[in-house]
């Protein structure tokens, strides 16, 4: 990158300061379409072996140092679950490489960085070696309060040369309720502890204060504290690493090399959208629904009903270039499950680095060959900094989950039809605190969640309780692990059948886990939002979307130790009788069944407490499924025999112990499913009279009003395409609901 040699007034020493350098190389950029001006590759032109030799040993020493933080970490979100990254950046705060783990954060920590460089942080706090920078405010630079981000200055000589950032997911942030994603916070004011941009350490020690203020305002400062220092060594072991690199190759050759890696990256993308898709406009919706009024614990300017419409037009350009557009999304609201263009970000790179940027080269490249539209005032881009964004994957993960589908209609346009992936999960968490099993304040965010089923490929069944959009390397965790920091003991874990998506090829399946609270007399239990009573885990090309509703079920004083001494069965899976569960029949006490965010009232010892996770939507119509995969799945309890028979049309005999597909029984029922089809359906045309006549007088669910009124008057974009369409006056409006 050519900069001038002409010092600033803001220069300390020979160098430009970092904000000239920001400067010049955004103007660069916007006038030349190239990364630091870079019409050609030279050094991988010259040597490529020298150059990805060089990319290898940096991708080497994130990955090295993600790994090393993991066993420094006391947390089993970190150790068990892997919701950690390293990450390398340039002076300016663009991503050069990234370990594996969470790699949703290739441009929240370069947005952080970012934002010290235009906020003066080179003259007040200032930048010197061995500084330690932290934040996870969601407004500057990450994607909810649970992702910290560390960031060290990488300095050679008296010249910064650059950043390495780590980032873990903390379980606990001293939030309204207890653990990290904090489904209550109805404002910024109730999330639990911000870090904003901090200097939290200087000669490469964390600052005693700062450790001090973790430890008075966090139920469980353990995870943070480690969390903290597992970072450090992270970076520490990054920066020490790349300045020897530098001795051994110039500094001339690494800040030209990772400049060409950026731009080899935003290349790739052009190229890779070339490549698998059909350049056009793609347009879909989908939407999002959470039922919070009048349920318990829920603050007073968020007690209604959030119902999200999230419609995204895709355009691909002949060049590769690839925009989205958010246009006719719903405001921000007073609920945990607002984002930021931060956090929009976040939910881009996660989803491209699994369809387009798998090859090693991940870095913020693929950010500049990409665009989007944020509307502001949005739970896209709220315009202000007050709101929560605790739960902000809540609503990120639908609306990326359809622009995989968006792009797998490219693929599939383009005759790839092994890249096609119907979407990622939306999956609750649970959240918990009170009293440990060692007499202490603890709150904690199971993270098991992290293994739930992934949406179907066009080739094969999604995967089964291994998968979630956020993390590649998902993983549930042991359950002796989870066992250690919560006073509580598993009675099983089990595939939740039906889960998947059903579809010529299904949808991966989520699980369910049963436990009993252990040793403590105060158990507090919250989830996280997920879509309660709308299908977000959407199908595709016929496939149906997962199931949702995902209750769970309390029980007081269930007798589960009498019942042991009495060697009677104990309950360890909800089961597959939708009258009687397995809680009902295997416990003593009464069994509450709870939809909502919040439990009414603290578990305790002898409790009982279950809950279940999402599977991914299907894709293809379920007819063409293989019989004999759905005999096989109803062998495994991945489907019960109902849905074998009635939503395959799979008929099955099980007398001799065996499953066998009775054929002919079989080809009779997909018959009779095609004639109930034929039956029931009606003309496109007739459909859209119907339901004009509806729209038109407003016959609609109050919530599903206030969706569409809401879209209207934020987008006039959206107002007059839904005019149009259902043939309306120009002036037609929704009518505002009480009570708004």
């Amino acid at each position: 990158m050519t900069v001038t040699d002409t010092a600033s007034p803001h220069t300390t020493s020979a160098h430009p300061s970092l904000l000239d350098q920001l400067l010049e190389s955004e103007r660069v950029m916007r006038e030349t379409g190239h990364y630091a001006g870079l019409d050609r590759l030279s050094l991988r032109e010259a040597d490529p072996l020298a150059y990805e030799g060089l990319h290898t040993k940096l991708r080497s020493m994130v990955v090295s140092a993600r790994e090393l933080a993991r066993r420094i970490s006391a947390s089993p979100g970190v150790r068990e679950v892997g919701e950690s990254v390293v990450a390398l950046y340039t002076p300016e705060g663009d991503a050069i490489a990234l370990s594996t783990g969470i790699m949703v954060h290739v441009h929240t920590a370069s947005r952080f960085i970012k934002w010290m460089i235009q906020n003066g942080y080179e003259e007040d706090p200032k930048i010197r070696p061995g500084d330690i920078f932290a934040n996870n405010d969601a407004f500057i630079g990450t994607v909810q309060a649970p992702d910290v981000i560390d960031v060290m200055p990488i300095h050679h000589g008296d010249e910064l040369i650059g950043w390495v950032a780590a980032v873990a997911h903390e379980l606990e942030v001293g939030g309204i309720t207890p653990g990290g994603d904090v489904a209550l916070a109805q404002e910024r004011y109730t999330e639990g502890l911000f870090v904003c941009a901090e200097k939290v350490g200087e000669n490469d020690e964390l600052r005693r204060d700062y450790l001090i203020r973790l430890e008075r305002n966090l139920r469980m400062p353990i995870y943070w504290v480690l969390d903290e220092k597992a970072k450090v060594a992270a970076c520490l072991e990054v920066r020490e690493a790349v300045k020897a690199l530098i001795d051994d190759i110039g500094l001339d050759y690494y800040k030209q090399a990772t400049r060409e890696f950026i731009e080899e990256g935003r290349r790739s993308q052009l190229a890779r959208v070339q490549q698998l898709t059909v350049p056009g406009t793609y347009r879909g919706h989908t939407f999002f629904g959470h039922v919070t009024e009048g349920k318990q614990g829920v603050l007073p300017l968020g007690n209604r009903n959030w119902l999200y419409a999230i419609p995204l037009e895709m355009d691909i350009t002949p060049e590769g270039r690839l925009a989205l557009d958010f246009d006719g999304t719903n405001s921000w609201g007073y609920h945990s499950m607002n984002c930021t263009p931060a956090g929009m970000d976040g939910g881009l790179f996660v989803t491209l680095t699994q369809h387009m940027n798998f090859d090693g080269k991940v870095n913020d490249g693929a950010w500049m060959a990409t665009d989007m539209n944020l509307p502001e005032g949005t739970w896209t881009n709220p315009g202000r900094e007050d709101v929560a964004t605790a739960t902000s994957w809540a609503l990120l993960l639908p609306a990326f989950g359809l622009f995989q589908r968006l792009l797998s209609r490219g693929f599939l346009g383009r005759g790839f039809q092994e890249e096609v992936f119907v979407g990622q999960v939306n999956s609750p968490m649970i959240e918990m605190g009170g009293e440990s099993q060692y007499g202490d304040r603890f709150g904690i965010a199971l993270f098991e969640c992290a293994a739930a089923g992934s949406g179907a490929l066009a080739i094969k069944d999604g995967i089964d309780t291994g998968y979630v959009g956020w993390n590649p390397e998902s993983d549930m965790g042991n359950m002796e692990v989870w066992e250690q920091d919560m006073p509580m003991l598993y009675l099983g874990r089990s595939i939740s059948a039906d889960s998947g998506g059903s579809g010529q090829y299904r949808g991966g399946t989520g699980f369910e886990s049963v436990w009993t609270v252990a040793n403590t007399p105060q158990l507090i239990i919250a989830t996280s939002e997920h879509s309660s009573r709308v299908f977000d885990n959407a199908g595709m090309c016929g496939g149906y979307p997962a199931p949702t509703v995902q209750l769970h079920h309390a029980v007081h004083d269930a007798g589960i130790s009498e019942r042991g001494r009495r060697g009677e069965p104990l309950p360890h899976r909800i089961g597959n009788d939708p009258h009687e569960s397995d809680i009902h029949r295997y416990t003593d006490g009464e069994t509450h069944v709870i939809e909502g965010p919040y439990l009414a009232e603290p578990l305790r010892s002898g409790d009982v407490f279950s809950h279940s996770y999402n599977g991914g939507g299907g894709y293809g119509d379920v007819l063409d499924r293989d019989p004999g995969s759905v005999a096989r799945d109803l062998a495994n309890g991945y489907v019960t025999r109902d849905s074998a028979r009635n939503v395959y049309g799979v008929v099955v005999d099980q007398t001799t112990g065996d499953t066998v597909v009775d054929a002919e029984a079989t080809q009779a029922r997909r018959d009779e499913i095609r004639e109930e089809r034929r039956t029931k359906s009606m003309p496109v045309s007739e459909w859209i009279a119907s339901s004009r006549s509806r729209i038109a007088e407003q016959e609609l669910a109050p919530e599903v009003r206030e969706m569409y009124r809401d879209s209207m008057a934020l987008s006039e974009r959206f107002a007059g395409e839904f005019r149009e369409f259902w043939s309306l006056p120009a002036d037609f409006v929704f009518a505002e609901r009480e009570g708004r």
